[in-house]
């Protein structure tokens, strides 16, 4: 990681689950700190792509939003803690430009530790839905749930998006602008999180990480 990056700032809260499914003791976090080399990794997507030497992840230090300037070639940004059951919530937008270019970046989940197997909420003006490559019967498999999402309720870039998604065991759904698209079936019940650079400037704000029982 250049000297010039800093941490995405992803906020967790992790909340103990009581016996009567209330939670308890719940505690936020936040990881921007000293420490931040330690609590992130930027690694080449797909995982024999390089990562280059260009600094392209950053906090801007007025709003501390996440700024992937989309110019360091094609990688993630993983939080290098495992999740079992979880609920994810991030906010994202893309700088407009000019035409009608073809948006792109993602936000993962479920993410093996070098992105061989991978799972991500797409972000582009088609929809957000899922896809990736995930484990069935031992052979990794490829899957696009574009086709299968209820509707496109992606904003037009410029404007903000809120991807929740909650994963139960091998179950994971996405909901989008407050509503559920898609549910799929995943090979595995844990895995990383993380951010996804392709190419446009895209900012991520209110990245929370709730674990669930």
């Amino acid at each position: 990681m250049g000297k010039r990056e800093m941490v995405c700032g992803l906020v967790l809260a992790v909340a103990a689950v009581g016996a009567q499914g209330q939670a308890t003791n719940l505690r936020t976090t936040n990881l921007v700190s000293d420490n931040y080399q330690k609590e992130w990794t930027r690694v080449g997507y797909p995982p024999d792509f390089k990562v280059t030497d260009v600094a392209q992840w950053h906090v801007d230090p007025t709003s501390h939003e996440i700024v992937c300037d989309g110019n360091g070639g094609h990688d993630w940004f993983r939080f290098n803690k495992e999740f079992h059951n979880f609920a994810f919530h991030a906010e994202w937008r893309f700088t407009k430009v000019k035409g009608t270019p073809n948006y792109n970046s993602g936000v993962f989940f479920r993410n093996s530790e070098n992105g061989t197997t991978w799972h991500q909420a797409q972000t582009t003006p088609g929809g957000g839905y899922l896809f990736g490559e995930t484990p069935v019967n031992g052979k990794l498999t490829a899957f696009n749930e574009q086709k299968n999402m209820t509707e496109n309720r992606i904003k037009p870039a410029g404007q903000w998006n809120a991807f929740d998604i909650r994963c139960l065991g091998e179950t994971c759904t996405l909901a989008v602008n407050g509503k559920v698209v898609n549910t799929i079936q995943t090979g595995v019940d844990k895995g990383y999180v993380g951010l996804e650079s392709e190419g446009f400037q895209i900012t991520f704000r209110n990245l929370k990480v709730q674990e669930l029982p």
